[in-house]
Parts: structure tokens; sequence; C-alpha cells
């Protein structure tokens, strides 16, 4: 019986089979963590309401790998959707998944606990700004860790403060691995068929294939339900997709204050690493990029419905879309459309066209 492990544990674990014989050993190599491989059940693009001509444009224009699921079921897919790809920032909603188990199992209080409370080491930092940091600011980019900004008052789309958001919630909160937590509350109960890492180059980067980033899509997408269990209550998934840092929100002045000694990066580094782009307020949500919340004056995408949101990693090369209002999830990874928002605007345009041309439900 197959075993999802870690990229990293991969081969540990082929060597331990060879010489015990025994699957059960993966076990003790992962931790005790367990993943029975479960596939998105399948069906035909036509049987899911779609239009292939559109999504086989699609998949032309992006390239790389790709899936696509309806209504709970796989349709169509391109490149290899089993193969893991190292998503950048697109893993960021999954570290405020984590959050939200940790909200649910009352290891915290609430999304706006402070932080201090869990890591005194604040107290060392100058002045008192860093010790009203919460974790809700930590997940909305508006933390002002490494900034002179006072938390909540400015948007700085910070590497910085992410990778010690990580740091904190599974070192801290959970006193446990990142990776082992990634496999014991999503990779275990959705079932994740292909090798995982939460360690892809250092601690916080994801490798994930396209077809398991597609299950925690449809996690979503199902409230936090699967296979008629409540993993997650749906009041989490709620506050998830429904806290949008304000579209009025300014940008930090970029005035660099002290960080802790050693602090590490999730990716971007030196003074850009923490004030990497000027999107986000009106649009940022918990990690989600919220496709056109109420009061934003104009949609990301206006191909798609309001509601669909999106993880984002290298500024669109890789993407996992939540589809409500289609019930549809679409993955596309190691992709020709990074930094390219006019090729993005395309196949979002290619998406809708792929339900809308088949007689399935249009955007309004």
């Amino acid at each position: 019986m197959f075993r999802v492990v870690s990229v990293f544990f991969v081969l540990l674990a082929a060597l331990v089979l060879a010489a015990c014989g025994n699957g059960r050993d993966i076990e003790a190599a992962r931790g005790g963590v367990f993943v029975e491989p479960m596939a998105i059940p399948e069906a035909s693009p036509s049987d899911a309401g779609l239009d292939v001509p559109a999504l086989e444009e699609l998949a032309d224009l992006a390239g790389g790998h790709g899936v696509v699921v309806r209504h709970g079921r796989l349709v169509y897919s391109w490149g290899d959707p089993s193969r893991p790809v190292e998503v950048a920032s697109a893993c960021k909603p999954v570290i405020s998944t984590l959050l939200m188990f940790a909200l649910q199992e009352g290891l915290i209080d609430s999304a706006d606990d402070r932080v201090v409370k869990y890591d005194s080491r604040l107290k060392d930092l100058p002045g008192e700004k860093d010790q009203r940091i919460t974790f809700r600011y930590l997940a909305s980019q508006t933390s002002g860790y490494g900034h002179k900004d006072s938390p909540g008052t400015a948007w700085a789309y910070n590497d910085y403060a992410l990778a010690y958001y990580y740091d904190v919630l599974t070192g801290l909160v959970f006193e446990r691995d990142g990776e082992w937590l990634l496999l014991d509350r999503l990779g275990q109960p959705l079932g994740f068929e292909d090798p995982v890492s939460f360690h892809a180059g250092h601690a916080g980067r994801l490798a994930i294939s396209a077809r398991d980033f597609a299950k925690f899509g449809l996690f979503y997408l199902q409230k936090g339900r699967w296979n008629d269990k409540q993993l997650l209550k749906e009041e989490y998934i709620d506050l998830m997709v429904q806290s949008v840092v304000f579209h009025d929100l300014p940008r930090t002045l970029g005035k660099s204050a002290s960080m802790l000694p050693g602090q590490r990066t999730l990716g971007g580094r030196g003074a850009s690493g923490r004030d990497l782009m000027e999107d986000g307020p009106g649009y940022y949500s918990f990690n989600w990029w919220i496709n056109h919340p109420p009061g934003t004056p104009e949609p990301l995408y206006s191909a798609l419905p309001a509601s669909s949101f999106a993880a984002d990693g290298h500024v669109h090369r890789h993407m996992l879309w939540v589809i409500p209002e289609y019930d549809m999830v679409v993955v596309w990874l190691d992709t020709n459309l990074g930094g390219n928002r006019k090729l993005v605007g395309r196949a979002t345009e290619l998406v809708n066209a792929s339900v809308a041309g088949s007689g399935g439900i249009q955007k309004e």
C-alpha cells in the first residue's frame, strides 16, 4: 500500500521498506502520520457541463501542470498533475489554515490574540509596537514587523513576517514540525496522493502536486467538509475568506525597524523582501486573494464571479482558484503565466468560457 511521504523522506522510506519489508515502518520515519492515497473521483468534462475546446486552450496558454475539478469530480488535466511543484507564495493560505485548526483546537483563543503571549522575545525589540502584533495582522500582511509602522496601520507584503508567522505557529503554538502538521491536519484526511513537502528548500515552502493542491481547494469549496465529516468548522472557512484588508489601508512607508535576531525569510530577501508588492488592500484575506470583495472598486479578474478566491505564487505562475458559483476548482502550476496579468486575465476568461460555452452557469 502506497503512502505519501515528504520529498525529503522518499529515499529514507524506500530504504526502510527494503530493510524491513514492512510498510508500517514508514510511520516511524514520518513521525506517526500515515497518508492513505485517495483520488478525486473522475468524470468527463461534458458530464460536468464544461466545454473541452476552452479547456484545451487554457492548457495550451498556461503550459506547466494543471487540473480542473467540478461538482467534486476531476474532469480535466494537463502536463503531469502528479508532479510536486514548489508553489512559492501560493503556500500562504495553507499556513493560515493551520491557524484555523489552532483556533478550533483551542490552542489560541482568537485570531486577535497577541503573539507576544506565545513568544516573549517580542518584548526585547525596541519600543512596544511589536507587542501589539496579532495573528490576524501576520496573516493579513499588516503586522508592521520589520517596519516602523504600528500593527494594523499599513500594508507590507513581507516575507520576513510570514516566516515569523509560520515559525511561531508551528514551533510555539502547535509545538510540532510544520510538515507533520500539514500531513496530519490536511494530507491524511484529504488523502494526498503524491510526495509533498512543507520544507521545500526551507521550512514553510510548500511543494505539492496539482491534484493534491486541488484537494485543498475542494476542501475550501466544501466549507471545511470532506467525506461527510466537518474537518474544520465553517465559521473558520468564512473567517479565512471574509476578513479582507481595508481597501484604503495605506502602504508602508518602508522605514525599517528591528526584527528578532537571526530572523529568516519565507522567500524575498533584503529590504525588498519586507515590501514586495503594492497590491493587497481590498483583496487580501488571511493569505487568500479575493476576486471582488464588497466595497472594493473593481475585481482582480472581471471574467470570474466576485466571490472567487485564489492562492497565488510567483505572481500568477502557480495559482489555485476556488470558484463557488461554478462549484469549481482550477489549479495551474509551473506555468508560462508568471508576471503577465494580461495572460492570466485570458486564462480566467477561458475558465469562464468553459462553463458558459457548454450551457452551464454564466457569470452575471
